[in-house]
This record gives C-alpha cells, structure tokens and sequence, in this order.
C-alpha cells in the first residue's frame, strides 16, 4: 500500500508541474496529440474490443462483439475527429458558422449538430441530433458560452489537476471524461480506474500516450481506499465520478452516520468542485399509433436493445417502460418483446453485485415475470400498481430487470404522451435519458411545433426520438449528461456535461431523432432514410464486422471503405 501510495504521490506532483504547460498548448499542438491518440489507438483497438468481450464473458464470434468496438474504440476515435475538427476552427470560433439554429416554440435556441458531413448522411441516414439550449442563450450570444478556455491567449491560461474516477461498464467512459477535463477545461489528469475495467489499462496507456508522455495525465487503479485517498488528496483541484449516488454522496458528504449529519447540514466533507454521471430510472414511453405488425416486432427489438445492451449494466438503460393501458397493440408489444429476449444472443452478470440488485428487485412486488433466455439468465419484468410502484420508480436497478407502468389512453396522442412525461419527470429518479417510440402518423397528427412544445416538458439530459439514448452516449457532438438543475444536496443524475465536442457550456438536452422503421421498409412507407437495423441492436447479426469496420472509417474516412460497412449493415 505504503508504495501505491508513493506513486500516486509522484504522479500528483508531476501532473501538478505540467498543469499551466498543458493550459498554455495551442490548438495546432493538441490537434496534433489527438492525431496520435488515433494512431496508437488503431493500433490496439482490436485487442481492447475483443478484451472487453473476454472479460464480459462473450464468445469471440458472438456479435455482441459489436458492442465493445462501438462503446469502445470507435466512440474514442470519433471523438478525437470531433474535437480536431472543433480545434482547427477555434480562431474566431468560426466552427459555430457550420451550425444551423432553429428557435424552439418557446423561444429557446437549437442547434443541429448532426448530419453535418456526407459520411453522416450515408452511414447514419435518417439519424439526426440537436441541441436545446439554455433559456437566455440566442443566436447572438451563443459564442460568448461556448469553448470559454480558449478565449484567453495560451500564454494567459492556467490549469488545473483533475481526478477522474472512471465508470466500470463502458469502455470509452474513461477516456471521453479524460477528454473533457483536458481539452474543454484546460485541467491535466489523474485517473483512477474502475476495479470492474482496470484490464484495459495496457490499451489506455498506448492509445493515451501522447498525454502520458507529456505529462498531461497519469493512470493508476486500486479500491476504495485508493479512491478516498486521491479525493481527499492536496493537489487535487476537481473530481469527476461516473457512478452511483451513493459513491457521489460518499465523496462530498462522507460515508455513514457522518455523512448523513454532514448532508442534512449542508457542509460537505470535500469541498471540491465535484462533475458527476450518475444515472437513475431511465423511461421509454411507447405511444399509441397505427403500428404494423412489422412495426411491433422492430421496436420489440429496440427496446430489448435498450435494456439488454451491455447485459443491462448501462445507466441509461430502458428500466421503466410505459405503456398505454387500453391500446389495442399493447398485448402484441409485449408478447413481441418476451420472444425477442427468449432468442437475444447469450451473455453473462459479469457486473458485481447483479445477482442480490435483481433479487432485491423482484421481492419488492408480488407482480413479476420471468421472460426467459437461453443460456441466460432470465429477464426479471415488474408490472407495477399500488403501493409497490414507490420502489421501482426511486431505485436503480443496473442489470437486466424491467418495470412497466400502465398509463390509461383515451385515444388522444398528444394528451397520453404529456402525461407520460408528467409521470417520469414527478416521479422516476434521475434525469440523464429518456426514449419516445412513436408512428410518425402519430408525430404528424401532433405536428412539429406542438411536439416539440410537448418535449420541453420533458426533463432529461438526453431525449431520444425513436432512437435509444445510447446513441447520445457515442454521438461525440451531443452533451451528456443530467438535465440541469441538480445540486449537490440532491445530485439526481448528476452535475455538469462531458463528451461535447463543440463545446457548448449552457447546453441544456440533447435530442436524437431516428428513423421509426428500417429500410427498406421506410422507403417503401414513403420515408427517405436508407438506414437498416442499427448496428447496436442487439438482434443484428453482423454487429462486431460493422462496429470494427466503423471504427477503420473513423480513424482514416474513405469511399473504399464504405461498401464494406453497407455490406455488413444490410446482411444484419
């Protein structure tokens, strides 16, 4: 211990020393940092990916492959696009000329970040993202709060030392959060890895560095003793978790009784500027619609995706999915639903812990289910009513349980889905991502403006229409994070936005927008986009080929290597 203790020491005073170096490096100088970071990380992207599957029990040929290059590499490698691109047009920030804006009914502004090249429009057909930003924010004086650092001359800036306590589900995690602290806050970093994870440390130390070896960030690992000591550490200036609330609590207002004291108080422990993800009760709100058989079977698919992805372990996935009581499709959905998880590929609990949450999940109603999988374990569904529903909406699972909530529907789209969103922002705990699946004969009968009228209700950091949030999470344009609003009292989802490649600091959601159909039966329905089953889903066949081909694009994009992925995104 006494040596752990040692290095991490050295490694603070190093960081300590490099700070106001890392803050004054211009932005050729970090273009240039990032360029190496995708060299050395296609140079271990195949090991990473097929780690993270070792470690999460896949098969080598399973395509569930695909999750660990999509959630791993190819996330980092489009983010280093994203901010290089951001980077070489920071003089006058001339990168926000290339950013359309729309004002919202209610008069805030939006920006569309994405298609926003040809290789969006082709790879991601039909795939949109926006965001919506703070009240106040206009067209006028949207560069007065976006990328702040660098309105300073290199020379005038100073840095800071960061700690990143990284998340043990998602590879890129770690490394986007590093990308944060560096390239939008101007603070060098120590990061401190998840026990879950800690194997990838070998492939963070190639691919990161160009950091390491500057002295811009440092890896270490350990337990919880290691996490206390760094947080409560000298030269420690910012703490970033991705975690659970109890872990945030921890470090700001102490453990036990104490911290207890310390909270209702309000004089926390560690008085450090402390980010946070932290997830919650993420919902996914069907809405009533002329829904085809063909329909219901597709989004049975996605919204098994939502909740099976990473075998659950995500803070965003799908864990309380609502309904509308009295539809006539809602039995279909949900017979749907149980057969597409009895047939998902196989996989493991590898997260610690999953056992006794899903345990403790089912014994808190007398209303469950088992839907059944093959050489899995089964998917635990409560359907909720009473004096039960309290549970499921205030604790998040993180495993592979459902809830479903009832909502009654008298035949009024616009009126079930406002009070669907009335129901999750009242009473579901957190605000990091919520998903709307709906018919766009539904979405035109509401009409545009009244939709999005209706959404701004909706508090969450990230909305997803007829997409799932995850694709939020690897979109590196987007913002992610809790909606605002959240103190440390009562951090909800969490404080602050990580990912954010245009660098936006009063972002207030991000809103992803996806085809309802796949092709070709978009086209045929009269829809424009050519985008098959997505490549995240966790019924495409051809998953880990296009997640590995997508992160070949990222790294060096060319029209040779498009066929392939269209290939492999068809047969899927």
């Amino acid at each position: 211990m006494r040596q752990v203790i040692e290095n991490i020491d050295k490694n603070i005073a190093e960081l300590t020393v490099s700070k106001d170096l890392w803050a004054s490096t211009d932005t050729a100088a970090r273009i240039k940092i990032l360029s190496e970071i995708k060299d050395n990380l296609m140079l271990v992207a195949e090991g990473w990916a097929m780690a993270a599957a070792r470690h999460k029990q896949l098969q080598p040929a399973s395509p569930l492959v695909g999750e660990e290059w999509m959630s791993g590499p190819y996330s980092v490698m489009a983010a280093c696009n994203a901010l290089m691109e951001t980077l070489g047009k920071m003089d006058g920030k001339s990168f926000l000329t290339d950013i359309a804006l729309r004002q919202l009914p209610n008069g805030q502004t939006c920006a569309k970040v994405l298609p926003m090249t040809i290789w969006d429009r082709l790879l991601f057909s039909g795939i949109k993202a926006e965001i919506w930003m703070e009240k106040g924010v206009s067209p006028d004086n949207l560069s007065q709060s976006t990328a702040s650092v660098y309105n300073a001359a290199p020379s005038q800036r100073t840095g800071k030392v960061a700690l990143i306590l990284g998340a043990g589900n998602i590879a890129a995690i770690p490394p986007l959060d590093c990308f944060q602290k560096l390239f939008l806050e101007n603070q060098v970093v120590i990061l401190k890895m998840n026990p879950v994870n800690e194997y990838l440390i070998d492939y963070f130390k190639i691919a990161l560095n160009p950091l390491i070896k500057r002295g811009f960030l440092r890896i270490t690992c350990g337990g919880s003793d290691i996490g206390e000591y760094l947080c409560n550490h000298k030269d420690i200036d910012e703490i970033h978790i991705t975690g659970a609330q109890s872990s945030h609590d921890n470090i700001v207002w102490g453990a036990g009784d104490e911290g207890a004291k310390n909270k209702v108080a309000g004089t926390p422990n560690n008085a450090r500027r402390i980010t946070s993800e932290l997830g919650g009760v993420s919902p996914t709100i069907i809405v009533p619609g002329p829904w085809s058989k063909a329909d219901i079977h597709f989004q049975a698919e996605h919204v098994a995706t939502q909740k099976l992805h990473n075998s659950g372990f995500n803070c965003i996935a799908c864990q309380m999915l609502i309904l509308p009581e009295n539809w006539d499709k809602t039995g279909a959905f949900l017979d749907q639903l149980k057969d597409v998880v009895a047939t998902a590929p196989a996989r493991s609990l590898y997260y610690p812990g999953a056992a006794e949450r899903i345990a403790e999940f089912a014994k808190n109603s007398d209303n469950t289910e088992n839907y059944q999988r093959v050489e899995s374990d089964p998917v635990v569904v409560a359907c909720l009513g009473g004096d039960t529903s309290k549970w499921f909406e205030t604790h998040e699972v993180f495993g592979p349980a459902l809830s479903i909530y009832m909502l009654k529907n008298d035949g009024d789209a616009a009126a079930y889905l406002r009070a669907a969103i009335t129901y999750a922002n009242d009473n579901l705990d957190g605000t990091l991502g919520a998903n709307i699946l709906i018919h766009p004969a539904t979405l035109k009968q509401i009409g545009k403006r009244k939709f999005d009228e209706i959404i701004t209700d909706l508090h969450y950091g990230c909305i997803a229409v007829n997409a799932w949030t995850g694709l939020g999470f690897l979109t590196a344009q987007t913002p992610w994070g809790a909606f605002p609003g959240h103190s440390l009292a009562d951090v909800g989802s969490g404080i602050g936005k990580v990912h954010n490649s245009y660098m936006f600091e009063r972002a207030e959601r991000s809103v992803i927008y996806a085809p309802f159909r796949p092709f070709p039966r978009t086209i045929l329905s009269g829809g424009k986009t050519l985008l098959p089953k997505p490549p995240w889903f966790i019924t495409n066949k051809r998953a880990a080929h296009i997640g590995r081909a997508l992160t070949q694009f990222q790294y060096m994009p060319s029209w040779l290597k498009v066929p392939r992925i269209l290939i492999n995104a068809l047969r899927g």
